[in-house]
């Protein structure tokens, strides 16, 4: 067994156990017991630091990454899911999310994983747990996607997928000579362009309307469209498990009013930005790539 899968193994035994006690383990004793099964199981001693960093940043991110689950698997509350599956599903997702990619990558953290559940767990481990990290590694624009080919040939059959269209807007308003941008806040740490799933039979516009509407309490007016993003989000509820989603994003004009975050899942936050701030915020690049567009036109409009 290669010695970071192994290290990864120990951490899952830990997090397996405390979970089982119902939260009553302490942090110090998962450690303690970590460094027992690290000598037990022979993992080697210069791996025991990234072991202690992945336990505790899992114990520390534990209500965060519940969250996640939650959300990448709405059918499946988290008391349902199996044990091994539930503990491999937060080891994952805490590399996934919190792992410095450049000595992790996205893609790493989720095939040992599903490894690891394959290992550990049922005969439809392996699977249940790569559907649940696909679907988050697609929220986060699929970080490293076009390493290797088969991006191409996942492109190649998009035809033929049932495709759900969205609209959303990248919201600026201005106020004593300041011009601002409204973004909500994801449960996985981003700042993004508010957005929602068009209405069967609604015009693409008056959908971004009402979704921004809803989702920040904003009545706004549309400028112009910036440009049309898509990718393919995994969905257990239709044949083939797989859907297009086609994102199309507006530059809408609002009055400089407060924020107001609707009830729609995975967001914990909504607010407004003076254009000096924004390239301190955290956002996903396929996003970036909509935002630099939306500033260079309000810069042609000052």
């Amino acid at each position: 067994m290669a010695n970071r899968h192994l290290a990864r193994s120990v951490v899952l035994q830990v997090l397996f156990e405390r979970d089982a006690s119902g939260g009553k383990m302490s942090l110090s004793d998962a450690e303690q017991r970590l460094s027992d099964y690290a000598k037990e199981f022979g993992a080697r001693e210069s791996d025991l630091p990234f072991m202690k960093q992945l336990l505790q940043t899992a114990a520390a991110k534990q209500k965060e990454i519940d969250e996640v689950i939650a959300r990448a698997a709405p059918e499946w509350p988290l008391e349902r899911i199996a044990a091994i599956d539930r503990n491999v599903l937060r080891l994952g997702l805490t590399e996934l999310l919190y792992a410095d990619r450049a000595q992790v990558p996205a893609k790493v953290a989720i095939n040992e994983a599903i490894e690891l559940a394959k290992t550990f767990g049922s005969n439809s481990s392996g699977r249940f747990v790569n559907g649940v990290l696909g679907a988050v590694y697609v929220e986060l624009g699929e970080p490293g996607k076009d390493e290797g080919g088969a991006r191409k040939q996942q492109a190649q059959k998009t035809g033929k997928m049932p495709t759900e269209y969205l609209a959303g807007a990248v919201v600026y308003a201005r106020s004593k000579g300041e011009t601002y941008l409204a973004f909500v806040h994801d449960i996985f740490g981003h700042w993004t362009i508010s957005k929602g799933k068009v209405e069967e039979n609604e015009d693409i516009r008056a959908g971004a309307v009402r979704e921004i509407k809803e989702e920040m309490g904003l009545d706004i007016r549309i400028v112009e469209e910036l440009g049309v993003n898509e990718y393919i989000a995994n969905d257990s509820k239709i044949d083939g498990g797989k859907k297009r989603k086609r994102v199309t994003y507006f530059l809408a004009e609002a009055p400089f009013a407060e924020l107001k975050l609707g009830p729609s899942g995975g967001l914990d936050d909504a607010q407004w930005f003076p254009l000096s701030a924004v390239g301190d915020l955290n956002f996903y690049d396929d996003t970036l790539k909509i935002i630099i567009p939306a500033i260079n036109e309000l810069a042609k409009k000052t």
